[in-house]
């Protein structure tokens, strides 16, 4: 462990700690993205068409709360792997960084519209009936009412699933998808070159703290409950 404070082992190894931090950092922004790219309207049309929404449909509700909840019930290592052929088809590759984005984001997706469907249903009632009784449209209420009141439970829930999709590149990383996790499984265990690893958890837990804080900070100072 000691050795990670020592010139040579920074010489030898901070080239490929480099490059694997940018490949998490690359998947972990791509794959949040995508992930809030599909998961944001599935979120949105869950509260939507609650028995109690401003649209209720009970089939549509039912259906895509079915397929959120199977989404979210599959362990990311197993999902990845049964996505290897839809992976190869889609990505061209079930390896690297572009076999790694299309699981992540199949794994990130239902879980960023299950926390946008609570953040949302959290709006206080009241706006929502205001808006209705002024004339506005669905689609008006959810930029003008969901979304603007619910911003600081939101960014809270964007902190938690930055968080989750970092810990499934880790994930990743154990069948070839590069990265912090690839890493510190060739060079920790394979290897037998322990100080790789601690050094790629050591980034990760920085990483992970530093995601927290920012986060937590924007939610407070837009929370307009705490001016």
């Amino acid at each position: 462990m000691a050795e990670i404070f020592t010139t040579a082992f920074w010489a030898e190894y901070g080239g490929i700690l480099a490059e694997g931090l940018l490949d998490t950092l690359i998947m972990v922004a791509a794959s949040t993205a995508l992930a809030y790219l599909f998961g944001l309207p599935m979120g949105v049309i869950c509260v939507l068409t609650q028995p109690h929404g401003i649209r209720p449909h009970r089939p549509v509700n039912a259906v895509l709360g079915w397929i959120i909840n199977i989404g979210r019930s599959f362990p990311f290592a197993i999902l990845m792997v049964a996505l290897f052929p839809v992976t190869k088809l889609i990505m061209g590759t079930r390896l690297g960084l572009r076999g790694a984005i299309l699981p992540l984001v199949v794994a990130a997706a239902p879980f960023v519209a299950r926390m946008v469907e609570t953040s949302l249903s959290e709006v206080d009632a009241g706006a929502v009936e205001a808006a209705l009784s002024m004339g506005a449209s669905p689609l008006q209420i959810v930029w003008k009412v969901y979304l603007p009141e619910a911003m600081p439970s939101l960014i809270l829930g964007g902190s938690i699933t930055l968080i989750a999709i970092i810990g499934y590149t880790a994930i990743a990383g154990m069948v070839g998808a590069g990265g912090l996790g690839d890493l510190a499984i060739r060079y920790g265990h394979q290897r037998n070159v322990p100080s790789v690893m601690w050094v790629t958890v050591l980034i990760l837990i920085v990483i992970v703290q530093v995601v927290q804080s920012v986060f937590s900070r924007l939610s407070v100072r837009i929370d307009k409950r705490l001016k």
